[in-house]
């Protein structure tokens, strides 16, 4: 057993895949860049959908549209290997709240970026759908089965925490214990700008979330748990919302810019 522990620890922290694990963040700063200039466009009186669905539907409306999902979906299942190698081998050395902390944000990690390898992967074989009815369906499935209400109850809460914890992270300008910043210092000021705005931003867009899966849930009403896109034109018709989604808009393009920097810059 232990030699194939490290049989796949070898593989997982090999040098091939160290490359293909970077591009993973790179592709998600792709998507959150999509998913922001929707939002413009949203706060323009434009149409679209802001969230994952919408921009792997842009990507799969390019002209190497199979080419380009099939390759993102290869960034993005080696970076959740690598996040759940993270998870099982890593942080040893540390405290045992600590190295619980950290295998657990890993183990998390691996789950978000194995999600949106399966959303690629269905766009590419053509059985996408739009997210904001799959999020009402399941709202509705759990809510019929036992305890679901108060499980929904503590989804929205645990999203829109999650949404919290971003945003001060980017305040406290905490991600940069995770990256190899450039030594010059407008680079550096440029990264660091580009990482509040954008951890900014994608608090907010969690927050909204998590707020629209609590309030559908205690009025039981599934169908306004309609994800990310739901909570951005819910902010949009808000008054000057539509000023608030253009903010959050640039907010995430930075974010998808920051991303991508860090796919170059990241301490893997």
């Amino acid at each position: 057993m232990k030699d194939a522990a490290d049989a796949a620890e070898d593989i997982t922290n090999s040098r091939w895949l160290e490359p293909v694990a970077r591009a993973g963040f790179a592709v998600s700063g792709i998507l959150h860049f999509l998913i922001g200039v929707v939002a413009i466009r949203l706060a323009m009186g434009g149409q679209g959908e802001a969230d994952v669905s919408g921009a792997v539907g842009q990507l799969a409306g390019q002209p190497a549209g199979p080419l380009l999902l099939w390759s993102c979906f290869a960034a993005c299942v080696a970076l959740a290997v690598w996040q759940a190698s993270d998870a099982i081998f890593d942080f040893e050395h540390l405290p045992v709240k600590k190295k619980a902390a950290k295998k657990a944000k890993a183990a998390l990690q691996a789950v978000v970026y194995a999600g949106l390898a399966v959303t690629l992967a269905s766009f590419a074989i053509g059985a996408g759908k739009d997210h904001s009815s799959s999020t009402s369906d399941f709202t509705a499935s759990v809510m019929k089965a036992p305890g679901g209400y108060l499980l929904l109850l503590a989804v929205g809460a645990a999203v829109a925490i999650a949404g919290v914890v971003y945003a001060i992270r980017g305040f406290r300008q905490s991600f940069t214990k995770y990256l190899r910043l450039p030594a010059a210092e407008k680079a550096r000021m440029a990264v660091i700008v580009l990482g509040v705005v954008g951890y900014a931003a994608k608090g907010i867009a969690l927050l909204l979330v998590g707020l629209l899966v609590i309030i559908a849930t205690i009025k039981v009403h599934p169908e306004e748990s309609t994800g990310l896109d739901g909570g951005l034109k819910a902010l949009r018709d808000q008054p000057f919302g539509v000023y608030m989604l253009a903010a959050v808009g640039i907010g995430l393009i930075c974010y998808g810019v920051f991303m991508m920097v860090r796919a170059k810059l990241a301490k893997m």
